[in-house]
């Protein structure tokens, strides 16, 4: 800015503004300034770091950058010249005295009041809301910011014309921002876990399903091949029968070549043989004109009837063969084309088929599998359960019973032990049949004086002997050694022999 003035006894003073100020000019008969020269305004910059508190006492420093300039109308450029004239405590500005004022010196105020109407409204917004509302609303923050300091500095002919607001850092002494950071950091790191996990199985799982297509596609491909190698197969048999029926015609028309080229070459030689015999006859004609002309001529036309009647029946003949041939060519083509349609058609349903009961086979073995599986589990569960209980049940029983001894007593005489022990024992003996022979063969007493003693004792003994080994090994003793005879084997018992029950002492 530069000012322009009159200063008495000292002649006229003059100043030329600088490319980017306004020329104002005061002094005798100007009310409060006079703006002549219009030119860019420039705009500035300031930095602030605000120290504020939200409603919930939360202290932290807000930074921000603010761009600020005047406004381009005549009214507002009068109020920003009249600002930059003084210094913020009424004083004049510097360079008074010189008759001229720069641009830049009296900005110095200016950013001291910009900053302190800024930090003025700042707080009293910040003071009216929470932490959680300038993170959530900080546009909102923004244009209620720039609407109140907008609102003060329009009496000073000044606006905004940009205002960034960065963030919000946490005050000396304060770790909000930092355990909001830690904790935000920490989330996130727990949700990309979970993310990976799920990646990984959405991976096995659509790699399954890729195989599982995979899979399917190849079956396809399969069944596609083997219908095409039908569909080539019928196509090779319907040209083989083309083939065929053409190889027919040509040979039809081979022989009915031949057939024709022999009877043309009768017919050329029955006209020679013809001109021969009209030559014979027109000779024979002078001499036997009264005989023999008539019977000439009957000759003639009846061979040349022949000739024709033999002639059609050939032909008749060769257009019978050639119908029949055909006709047999196309039916046996048709049948082929049908039976390679059916045997296709037939394919296709087996495969169809096929895989349908494989499928159903499959997922029905994965159920039964699953539910087996399942209840196994539930069994293993069950017993551990009953097991892990027992040993804590046969403790307490033993408390009660005394001791191990009579818990093993009493389990014994639960479960039939002991019964069941002499039912093995019995079944053991059962069916047993034994044999006591007791031999007696008289008092000692006696035959004490007998000197025959010993000699009567040993023959005694010999019948119960060999009896008793007949009776418990079915032996007998041999002939030659001794007989036993019926009445040997009363006498024996009456002698005092008992056996089993029936012995007594």
């Amino acid at each position: 800015m530069a000012r322009d003035y009159t200063q008495p006894n000292l002649g006229l003073w003059y100043h030329v503004a600088e490319p980017n100020a306004y020329l104002v000019i005061t002094g005798v008969g100007i009310e409060k300034v006079s703006i002549k020269k219009k030119i860019s305004i420039t705009p500035f910059d300031f930095s602030i770091a605000l120290q504020a508190m939200t409603v919930e006492k939360l202290k932290f420093s807000l930074p921000a950058v603010f761009t600020i300039g005047p406004t381009d109308d005549h009214e507002s450029l009068e109020k920003y010249a009249v600002l930059l004239t003084g210094e913020s405590d009424g004083s004049p500005t510097a360079g008074v005295s010189k008759g001229a004022v720069s641009v830049g010196a009296g900005r110095n105020h200016i950013q001291d009041i910009v900053k302190g109407i800024i930090e003025g409204e700042t707080r009293s917004i910040v003071s009216n809301m929470t932490m959680e509302e300038l993170f959530r609303e900080r546009k909102l923050f923004k244009d209620k910011v720039i609407q109140q300091v907008q609102s003060e500095l329009q009496s000073f002919g000044l606006k905004i014309y940009c205002a960034n607001v960065r963030e919000l850092k946490d005050a000396p002494g304060s770790e909000y921002f930092a355990f909001l950071s830690r904790k935000a950091h920490e989330g996130a790191l727990n949700q990309a876990k979970v993310d990976v996990a799920d990646a990984r199985m959405r991976g096995e799982v659509g790699e399954a399903e890729k195989q599982g297509k995979t899979k399917q596609e190849v079956a396809k491909i399969h069944a596609a091949t083997a219908v095409l190698e039908t569909e080539r197969k019928g196509e090779k048999a319907s040209a083989d029968a083309k083939l065929t029926d053409k190889e027919i015609h040509i040979d039809k028309d081979l022989n009915l070549a031949r057939i024709n080229a022999k009877r043309a070459a009768e017919a050329r030689d029955a006209e020679l043989n013809t001109e021969v015999e009209k030559k014979k006859a027109l000779m024979e004609l002078e001499r036997l004109r009264a005989t023999t002309v008539t019977q000439a001529k009957i000759a003639k036309e009846s061979s040349q009837q022949k000739a024709d009647a033999e002639l059609y029946a050939k032909e008749k003949v060769a257009e019978g063969n050639k119908f029949s041939e055909q006709a047999d060519a196309e039916a046996a083509a048709f049948r082929r084309l049908k039976e390679a349609e059916a045997s296709f058609k037939a394919k296709e349903r087996e495969a169809e088929a096929s895989f349908y009961t494989a499928k159903r086979a499959a997922e029905a073995d994965y159920f039964r599998k699953e539910r087996e599986a399942q209840a196994t589990l539930n069994a293993h569960q069950k017993e551990a359960e009953g097991l892990s209980a027992m040993p804590k049940a046969y403790g307490d029983m033993a408390k009660v019973l005394g001791g191990p001894q009579g818990l093993m007593q009493y389990l014994m005489l639960q479960n039939n032990t002991y019964e069941r022990l002499a039912n093995a024992n019995a079944k053991a003996i059962n069916g047993l049949q034994p044999k006591i022979n007791v031999w007696n063969t008289g008092s000692q007493s006696e035959n004490a004086a007998d000197p025959t003693v010993s000699i009567k004792n040993l023959f005694q003994s010999l019948p119960p002997l060999l009896s008793t080994i007949q009776d418990q090994t079915g032996m007998k003793p041999p002939a030659w050694f001794a007989q036993m005879p019926e009445q040997e084997e009363s006498n024996a018992k009456s002698l005092g022999l008992r056996n089993g029950s029936d012995a007594s002492g």
